[in-house]
């Protein structure tokens, strides 16, 4: 005999530990990624004044922000290259000797159990700023995919776990894959910045990165915020060419696309929580209108409860030490 009695959802609610008892969503340090700025120079440690709490690092203060990172419990980082000089093809983003990867080489010696991913992408390299080789005013998409190879390949020679081309140029997820496995690299990871959006909160990146355009934008190759069906078709694109993950980039404003790309494929799917959503929070803390360490955890809840396996965050360390003491 059933009892007609009305529903108490709040009982479940009542105390901290029955909250975490049915929580739906877990976060964990071991889903963090943690980006870093890499520099020429010894003992460089220069602020970011668009991201507060981010710096552009010398390769030693890479290796002792990631050993710091790692004693917080992440033990993931990416890494983005600011090379000593820029041309119009980006070379010194294949350089052997390039701060990317000189920073791939010590972290691997220094920290061997932290996974190593790199950035492919030329926009950080070359003179004018977009990702890939200048052909009457914009960016040839064949002409820039072997830049991106060699790029690729310079970093799983220097000892890369991942490599995750982020300029979404098409066919260079198989061209990578097919280059790595040819020079005997098999095991690195191809992380595909598969759904990439033209999107706004890109900004201080530019900064960090030192990659605005110096003309026009990137809304040649990147996606128009308007289109989700589409998503699913890049992202299937990259799968067939040989991505072991996929990647949604911005997190936030695209929640309902990780949840798609999840749903429909299944792969190990992450989410880049970028530099304008991490701006916005840390500037309105700074101010005293929000909490920044709520608006924190529950930024990359939202994110993780939408399907993303991985989260890219520049809070990687704030939300490691926070979920250890909680």
């Amino acid at each position: 005999m059933s009892l007609d009695l009305p529903r108490r959802p709040r009982r479940l609610r009542r105390t901290a530990g029955l909250r975490s008892l049915v929580a739906e969503t877990h976060l964990d340090a071991s889903q963090l990624v943690y980006p870093l700025f890499v520099c020429p120079g010894q003992g460089v440690r220069r602020p970011i004044g668009a991201m507060p709490g981010v710096h552009q690092l010398s390769v030693d203060e890479v290796v002792r922000e990631a050993t710091e990172a790692a004693s917080d419990g992440v033990h993931a980082v990416l890494l983005f290259g600011l090379p000593a000089s820029k041309d119009e093809h980006g070379s010194q983003a294949s350089a052997p000797d390039g701060p990317v990867q000189q920073a791939v080489r010590a972290l691997k010696r220094e920290l061997p159990d932290t996974t190593v991913i790199t950035d492919v992408c030329l926009c950080e390299y070359t003179s004018h700023g977009h990702c890939g080789v200048i052909v009457d005013g914009d960016v040839d998409n064949d002409a820039t995919v072997p830049l991106l190879v060699k790029s690729a390949l310079s970093h799983a020679d220097a000892g890369a776990d991942i490599v995750a081309p982020s300029d979404m140029m098409d066919g260079r997820v198989g061209a990578i894959r097919e280059a790595l496995d040819e020079a005997g690299h098999t095991s690195v990871v191809v992380m595909s910045y598969a759904v990439k959006y033209a999107s706004a909160f890109y900004g201080p990146f530019r900064e960090a990165a030192d990659s605005t355009p110096a003309f026009g934008d990137r809304r040649s190759h990147q996606m128009d915020p308007r289109n989700a069906h589409e998503a699913l078709h890049e992202a299937a694109l990259d799968i067939d060419e040989g991505a072991d993950i996929v990647m949604v980039k911005p997190a936030l404003p695209y929640l309902d696309v990780i949840w798609r790309v999840k749903q429909e494929y299944g792969l190990p799917t992450a989410a880049y929580h970028v530099s304008g959503e991490y701006a916005m929070v840390k500037a309105a803390g700074a101010q005293g209108w929000i909490d920044e360490d709520r608006a924190m955890m529950e930024s990359l809840t939202a994110i993780r409860r939408a399907g993303a396996d991985i989260i890219i965050t520049y809070w990687a360390r704030e939300a490691a030490r926070r979920l250890r003491r909680h």
